[in-house]
């Protein structure tokens, strides 16, 4: 599946034991015709031979591909997947300080517990994945490791733009683009385009992104709507203002499942009108150690959650 190609350095590399159990905090937020030449029988039969080979190969090719993305762990239901899954990334720096290393060596890692996230959302169904990759807050950190996570996704997004349309990975990116450098919103238009008709996954990434502003932004929008004409003040309802967010790029603008890291409970300005029924999860767990067997853990909380959108099941 997807394989990120930007390599950690030997003595950055993390180690993770085999087995470990992940603390994590389960939540629900309640504030979702041409002619051609004869062939004679002989060679029209021979051709016709290769042809049913090379078609048996391909079919029994995308039957293997079939069983490996409807292979799901053990406990895990296909129909209560989530559709759209958040994910706030949060712990790199933490995760480097406690190796003694400097914080792109977190950053750097990080990208390792994405690849396989990918991967598996991919594999497993999910239609939809939103990460949270630099927060339009995050522009006040120092200059020197803002520089770098701008380097760090323009060197990602280059090197897997293969990679994201031969595996039918649909990339855009959401927030702020205004204060990205000038090449790197050229990548990300480039991505966007070359990626926009693949379906097998959304992969929605978040940078300058601020929820605030994604609802600050679609009421502005809105309200030029009014002053030019093109609406008025009673049109403007709940579905006028989703069609004006950010998310609207996207089949399934609500995230069913938010998973933060590094055991902070807060969701820190993400995705603020969209999370309205999403189901939380917190894990202490670092984000660069974050891996399948914490997502499985996440995947089965969600599934065991009764959503009832403020309703009481009979």
């Amino acid at each position: 599946m997807l394989s990120f190609r930007f390599p950690i350095p030997a003595d950055h590399a993390r180690s993770i034991p085999k087995s470990r159990r992940s603390s994590f905090t389960f939540r629900s937020n309640r504030i979702d015709s041409p002619s051609f030449p004869p062939i004679s029988v002989p060679r029209f039969q021979k051709f016709l031979a290769a042809t049913n080979d090379v078609v048996v190969a391909e079919e029994e090719g995308r039957e293997v591909n079939v069983r490996e993305e409807e292979q799901l762990p053990d406990g895990l239901r296909r129909e209560l997947m989530p559709r759209h899954v958040a994910v706030i990334m949060d712990g790199n720096v933490r995760w480097a300080q406690k190796r003694g290393l400097q914080s792109h060596a977190g950053h750097e890692a990080g990208v390792q517990s994405l690849r396989q996230l990918v991967e598996l959302c991919g594999k497993w169904g999910i239609k939809v994945l939103t990460v949270f990759a630099f927060s339009f807050d995050n522009w006040a950190r120092p200059q020197v490791e803002v520089g770098f996570l701008m380097s760090l996704f323009e060197r990602v997004i280059k090197s897997e733009l293969p990679t994201f349309e031969r595996e039918g990975i649909r990339v855009s990116v959401i927030g702020n683009l205004s204060r990205l450098p000038e090449q790197l919103q050229k990548l990300v238009i480039e991505v966007t385009e070359s990626t926009k008709k693949n379906s097998v996954l959304h992969f929605i990434v978040a940078v300058s992104y601020s929820g605030q502003y994604d609802i600050v932004q679609a009421c502005k929008n809105i309200a030029h709507k009014v002053k030019d004409g093109l609406a008025e003040p009673e049109d403007v309802d709940k579905s006028m203002i989703e069609q004006e967010l950010q998310t609207n790029c996207t089949e399934y603008p609500y995230p069913d499942l938010l998973i933060r890291t590094s055991g902070e409970l807060r969701v820190s300005n993400f995705m603020l009108w969209q999370m309205a029924y999403t189901e939380l999860c917190f894990f202490s767990t670092l984000w660069p150690d974050f891996g399948r067997d914490d997502f499985v853990e996440a995947l089965r909380s969600f599934q065991q959650r009764k959503r009832r959108y403020g309703g009481r099941n009979s």
